[in-house]
C-alpha cells in the first residue's frame, strides 16, 4: 500500500521562517563591522543586506496569505507551547532590517516606522510569553519542557531595538527596552539551566537551538555601546558571547547529524552578532584581527550554506511540511 504524502504548503509557513532575516541581516551588519579592517566589507554588506529585504518581503508576502487562507494555522502557532516564543522573530527582523538600513543610508521614515512596529511587536510578544507562565493549573510537566534556548528570541529579542534607536532619535525607549532584557535575561538563562537538570536537553531537532544562547551577550554589548554602556561592561560581555559560543560549538557536530530543516537556521543569527561583536572589540592590525576575520568568514559560510540548503529543500519541496513535535527529551522540534 502507498502512504500518501502530505502537501507542501504555505500552512506550515511557521513564524520561525523569519530566523533566515535575522541571520542575514545579523550577516550584513557584521560585514560593516569588518570596513575598517577591510575594504570589501562594504559593498558585501550591502549585497547581504539586498538579499535579506528580498527574503523579509517574500516571508511577509507568505505569511499575508497564511493568516488569510490558514487563519487557524496562524491562531495555533499562538498558542502552541513551543511554537509562540518564535512569533517574536517576525517583529525582530523589522527591527533589524531598520537597523541595517540606518547603518548604511542614515535616518529614513519607513526605517523609523518599521523599528517602531517591530519594537512594539517585541514588548508585545514578551508579556505575552511571559503571561503563559501564569496561567491557572500549570503544572511542572507543561513548564519546564517548553524552556529552550528559543525562550531567547522574545525575552531578549527587546535588546535590538537599541542597536538603531538612538540613531532614529529613540534613545529613552530604547534604554527602557534594553532595561527589559538586561533583567529577563539571566531569569531566562536560569530558566534553561533549570530545564536541564529536570527533563534534560532539548530534542534533537531543536539542537541547533543551543546556539541563540550566543545572541544575547553579544547584542547587549553591542546595543550598550550605542547607549554609551562602559568599556568594562562591553568586555564583560564579550567575555560570555565567547563562552558561549565555544560551548555552542561543542554540539555542532551533532546537530549537523540531522537531515536540514528551518531550526538550522537557529546558528545564523548568534554566530552573525558574535562576529559583529568581535570585530567591533578588535583593533585594526594585528593577529586578533586575522582571527576575527577569519571567524567572519566561518560564519558567512555557515549561513551560505543554509541558504543554498534552504533554496534546495524548497525547490525539491522537502520543506513546509507539518513536523511533529516532542516537548521531552529525545524527540523532534518544529520545523
Amino acid at each position: 500500500m502507498i502512504e500518501s504524502r502530505p502537501v507542501s504548503s504555505v500552512q506550515h509557513l511557521h513564524f520561525s521562517w523569519f530566523a533566515m532575516v535575522m541571520g542575514l541581516c545579523g550577516l550584513s551588519l557584521a560585514w560593516w563591522r569588518a570596513v575598517p579592517h577591510w575594504g570589501v566589507a562594504a559593498p558585501v554588506s550591502v549585497l547581504v543586506w539586498g538579499m535579506a529585504a528580498l527574503v523579509l518581503l517574500g516571508l511577509l508576502l507568505g505569511t499575508l496569505w497564511r493568516m488569510l487562507r490558514f487563519p487557524a494555522a496562524v491562531l495555533d502557532d499562538l498558542r502552541h507551547p513551543l511554537r509562540h516564543v518564535f512569533v517574536a522573530a517576525l517583529p525582530s527582523s523589522l527591527v533589524l532590517m531598520a537597523t541595517v538600513s540606518v547603518t548604511h543610508g542614515g535616518y529614513s521614515l519607513w526605517a523609523d516606522v518599521l523599528w517602531m512596529l517591530g519594537s512594539a511587536g517585541l514588548l508585545l510578544v514578551t508579556v505575552g510569553v511571559i503571561q503563559r507562565w501564569f496561567q491557572p493549573g500549570l503544572t511542572a510537566h507543561d513548564f519546564w519542557p517548553v524552556m529552550t534556548p528559543a525562550l531567547f528570541i522574545p525575552v531578549v529579542g527587546n535588546v535590538l531595538p537599541a542597536l538603531a534607536g538612538v540613531s532614529l532619535g529613540h534613545p529613552v525607549w530604547s534604554a527602557a527596552q534594553y532595561g527589559i532584557a538586561a533583567v529577563l535575561w539571566p531569569v531566562a538563562l536560569a530558566l534553561v539551566w533549570v530545564r536541564i537538570g529536570t527533563v534534560g536537553m532539548w530534542p534533537q531537532r531543536m539542537l541547533p537551538s543551543t546556539f541563540i544562547t550566543i545572541a544575547p551577550p553579544s547584542v547587549l554589548a553591542l546595543s550598550g555601546v550605542s547607549l554609551g554602556a562602559p568599556a568594562v561592561l562591553v568586555h564583560m560581555l564579550a567575555g560570555v558571547a565567547l563562552l558561549f559560543t565555544l560551548v555552542s560549538l561543542t554540539v555542532l557536530r551533532r546537530s549537523l547529524a540531522q537531515p536540514f530543516g528551518i531550526p538550522f537556521w537557529s546558528l545564523s543569527f548568534p554566530l552573525a552578532a558574535s562576529a559583529a561583536l568581535f570585530l567591533h572589540l578588535t583593533p585594526e592590525s594585528g593577529p586578533v584581527q586575522v582571527l576575527a576575520l577569519a571567524w567572519l568568514l566561518f560564519v558567512t559560510v555557515v549561513i551560505g550554506g543554509l541558504l543554498l540548503a534552504t533554496a534546495q529543500g524548497l525547490l525539491q519541496g522537502r520543506l513546509l511540511f507539518p513536523e511533529a513535535t516532542a516537548l521531552a527529551s529525545g524527540g523532534t522540534g518544529p520545523a
